[in-house]
């Protein structure tokens, strides 16, 4: 088991109802971790259109998940 903290933005926050929590998982990539969070709390979008970055990296969905990390879900987002 490790413990990480999750950082919602956008809509994502909205629908989650808060901006960050710590989760204990025994997910082993972030991808995984991603989908578990999705389902867990109804987020409604797909794990392919969330971008997910740790340390101010975008990382890959098969990168592992690593204790104490801080995740930061990214929606994506329109602009003009």
């Amino acid at each position: 088991m490790k413990t990480v903290t999750i950082r919602y933005f956008a809509v994502l926050r909205e629908r989650r109802g808060l901006a960050v929590e710590q989760k204990t998982t025994s997910c082993e990539s972030v991808g995984d971790f991603v989908e578990t969070l999705i389902a867990e709390h109804r987020l409604g979008l797909p794990p392919a259109l969330i971008r997910v970055a740790i340390e101010g990296e975008f990382v890959d969905p098969a990168d592992p998940l690593q204790e104490g990390s801080e995740l930061v879900l990214i929606p994506p987002v329109a602009g003009g």
